[in-house]
């Protein structure tokens, strides 16, 4: 296995992961209530799992100089995963987990065939090819198709 494998099958793994969330946080809708309080429910599970594994791993805490050196605008990556986990919760259950699924990657990838080709928020940068470009254009044409099949 060479060294990108083990990325690629990393990035793999978690987009599998992701219908399986999905799907656990619209039934979770039944019992709890509106998208939003199950959106934090499904984080503060998150947070507790995370701290759990980080004290297991025995990760130190940041230190605060480092903390000090961000800039606001690096913390609203939580925020952004609020507002997805909740869209989903919402979407699923009037459009389906597919479509609602193969949305949000389009919109992914839309968006990061931007942020890579500008090197946005400090990313490296990887131009727009029309290679890449196609690539995009077929993931939004799938879409449309799981969209517009018959029930």
């Amino acid at each position: 296995m060479n060294g990108r494998t083990i990325y690629l099958l990393a990035a793999l793994a978690g987009g599998g992961i992701l219908p399986v969330q999905v799907a656990l946080n619209t039934l979770l809708r039944r019992y709890v209530g509106e998208p939003m309080q199950v959106t934090f429910v499904s984080y503060f599970a998150g947070t507790l799992a995370s701290l759990v594994i980080c004290f297991l791993a025995r990760y130190p805490l940041p230190a605060s100089t480092s903390l000090s050196q961000t800039s606001w605008w690096m913390w609203i990556g939580g925020c952004l995963g609020t507002l997805y986990v909740w869209s989903t919760i919402f979407a699923v259950p009037k459009i389906g987990s597919a479509l609602a699924l193969g949305l949000t990657i389009a919109g992914q990838m839309i968006a990061a065939l931007f942020l890579d080709h500008y090197g946005a928020i400090g990313l490296t940068k990887y131009a727009a090819s029309p290679t890449r470009i196609a690539g995009v254009v077929f993931v939004v044409l799938g879409v449309s198709l799981v969209g517009y099949a018959k029930r």
